[in-house]
């Protein structure tokens, strides 16, 4: 397709048809008048060959294509408005933008933290937006880094996309303060005898991916998407968990729980930023990996 041919309004005539199949609707959302969005949406049928939007009664049903390409538009969308919002320089100080991030709960709480601490000092018109990332994250990797600023994921899950490292953490074994079978050391034995609570995304497994490094099983009794609700999990229990040294640090002074060496090699944690390659000359862009760098450095 050539581009050059291409009318960029159409996409966003297109993003608002589709979301809103209402032609009236739609126009007032781009500001273009009832007949002039009846003639986007006539140039937008010619040039996908497809009805789009197809009357059922007194409204408009979305046709298999048009279901398809609602949420293209809006990822096309976001992205044009990033390329355009793209600077050549950036002065944090006087600067006023919105940054958005997804993390894990981990990612937010231990580095998310830090950073927002340090731009609130060097950078008051800055906002930051933490986002949990969506299941789909490591099929639709490009999709969903165009749509935002950044992506906190350790290393070993995506890879093909700039990434800036952020810090590197070490696994531990987290039990009950008060449980019954465990004293100052943990065994491989049980590890694998005793039941679980686990951190558990549809693309990350920490706890199972090196427990079957070393050939063992976990007997999973409860699954959580967010680290720090496994503390909750453990206490009063007999269940065993794998939780990040810099996030035990705070479990243990939230719940009645302990953390212990694990008895096996754990591969660390190896956080970074990860980002879209359209970010990558924007010069805000640039001070915001910068100082994720620099605050990763010290967190």
């Amino acid at each position: 397709m050539n581009l050059s041919r291409l009318d960029l309004n159409l996409v966003l005539a297109l993003r608002a048809l589709l979301e809103e199949r209402n032609v009236t609707r739609a126009g007032e959302r781009v500001g273009l008048s009832q007949p002039a969005m009846s003639a986007a949406l006539s140039r937008l049928r010619r040039h996908f060959d497809d009805e789009l939007l197809a009357r059922t009664g007194n409204s408009y049903e979305l046709t298999p294509l048009g279901v398809a390409l609602r949420d293209r538009s809006a990822t096309a969308c976001d992205l044009l408005e990033r390329v355009f919002a793209s600077q050549a320089d950036f002065d944090p100080a006087a600067e006023s933008r919105e940054f958005t991030l997804l993390a894990s709960d981990y990612g937010a709480a231990v580095f998310g933290s830090a950073l927002a601490r340090a731009l609130h000092e060097q950078a008051p018109g800055i906002r930051l937006t933490f986002q949990h990332p969506a299941p789909s994250v490591v099929e639709n990797t490009a999709t969903v880094l165009s749509t935002v600023d950044g992506l906190l994921m350790p290393h070993g899950i995506i890879d093909g996309f700039p990434a800036v490292d952020l810090h590197q953490d070490r696994w531990l074994c987290m039990i009950a303060d008060d449980h019954p079978e465990i004293g100052d050391e943990l065994t491989l034995d049980q590890l694998a005898r005793l039941p679980w609570a686990v951190y558990q995304r549809p693309y990350d497994a920490p706890a199972a991916r090196q427990l079957s490094m070393i050939g063992i099983s976990p007997r999973v009794e409860v699954s959580v998407q967010t680290f720090q609700l496994l503390p909750h999990m453990v206490e009063g229990t007999r269940r065993v968990a794998m939780i990040q040294e810099r996030l035990a640090r705070r479990a243990v002074r939230s719940a009645a729980v302990r953390v212990l060496p694990c008895p096996f090699e754990a591969v660390p944690v190896r956080e970074a930023m990860w980002w879209h390659p359209v970010h990558t000359q924007d010069a805000a862009h640039i001070w915001l990996r910068q100082k994720a760098a620099e605050v990763g450095a010290t967190t």
